[in-house]
């Protein structure tokens, strides 16, 4: 049965994200979807390809476990904090979908669950800002291989500018989403963040270019980042604490207990902006290596020195 609702999840589904998925072999995946299609399931098999079911095939309606509706109910709190209104409306409508194919008994539980779920906002951040309705848009123009038009406003300057570009993919990161799309007017890839666009319209314009996707595309620029340093730091077992979640935006990679200190290890492809986060945890650490990163540290609390009267 599993199977089977993977074969309708897709257009075509092949062998190996079956086995994949299971965790099983392919002689396995082979043995079960013809066992399927002995049960007169009509599996379609394309060589090279993978598998379809025949056109109109259909399951009846799927019964969710009590934790799959955890899970979406969870999924809801996040949803609606880290994204625009119109997603959150439409995974709200999915919601209520699902609830209703719940039995009474787990209605309840998911009735009573809910208040003890909650997603909240770090107080010592801004709010995020969420675009408008802009996130589907975006997604339907990628879709529909149409150029959009996009008021934009960049972080320098508060006066928009008219862009027309051709949307390659969407993502979220440290409190924002954003998108990554080729800008006619650059003449390039560029990055916009989505709660900056302050109008966006479709148009019937078709790309005129062919782009990788969003994952190959952020693959690349990491790669054409320069290389990255590594940096050895010592912090007092009782001041790693003041490190939180910073670290990670530095380039952490891994630490050793060394008893009344911790040696951390990062790589930064910024060393000038791992210097001036390291300037306000100093008092508590010490760069051991490159002396490069300590020579640049020096001087940056040389200025500050001076203008600390």
């Amino acid at each position: 049965a599993a199977i089977l609702i993977q074969l309708q999840s897709r257009r075509i589904v092949k062998a190996q994200d079956i086995a994949d998925r299971f965790a099983i072999s392919l002689r396995t995946v082979y043995r079960d979807v013809n066992t399927l299609h002995e049960a007169g399931v009509p599996v379609i098999g394309e060589p090279g390809t993978g598998y379809s079911l025949g056109h109109g095939y259909r399951l009846p309606p799927v019964m969710f476990t009590m934790e799959e509706a955890t899970a979406f109910l969870t999924a809801e709190k996040l949803i609606e904090k880290l994204s625009d209104k119109k997603t959150f409306a439409h995974y709200q409508s999915a919601l209520f979908k699902i609830k209703a194919t719940l039995r009474s008994a787990d209605k309840d539980y998911i009735q009573n669950i809910e208040e003890h779920i909650l997603v909240m906002d770090n107080p010592w951040l801004p709010p995020t800002k969420q675009g408008d309705s802009y996130t589907q848009l975006l997604l339907n123009s990628i879709i529909a291989q149409k150029v959009v038009e996009l008021n934009y406003a960049a972080i320098n300057t508060d006066k928009p500018t008219l862009r027309q570009v051709e949307p390659v993919g969407i993502f979220f990161m440290t409190g924002q989403w954003y998108l990554i799309a080729y800008c006619l007017l650059r003449k390039d890839y560029r990055n916009f963040r989505i709660d900056r666009i302050r109008q966006l319209q479709n148009t019937t314009i078709a790309f005129q270019q062919k782009h990788p996707s969003l994952k190959a595309y952020l693959n690349s620029v990491v790669k054409k980042e320069s290389e990255l340093q590594k940096v050895v730091m010592q912090v007092k077992k009782d001041g790693v604490k003041y490190l939180g979640n910073q670290k990670y935006y530095s380039g952490y990679v891994s630490e050793v207990d060394l008893g009344d200190k911790v040696e951390m290890t990062f790589l930064t492809a910024h060393p000038e902006g791992f210097v001036r986060w390291y300037l306000m945890i100093g008092d508590v650490a010490e760069i051991l290596s490159p002396q490069s990163i300590k020579t640049k540290a020096k001087e940056m609390a040389t200025l500050i020195l001076k203008k600390v009267k």
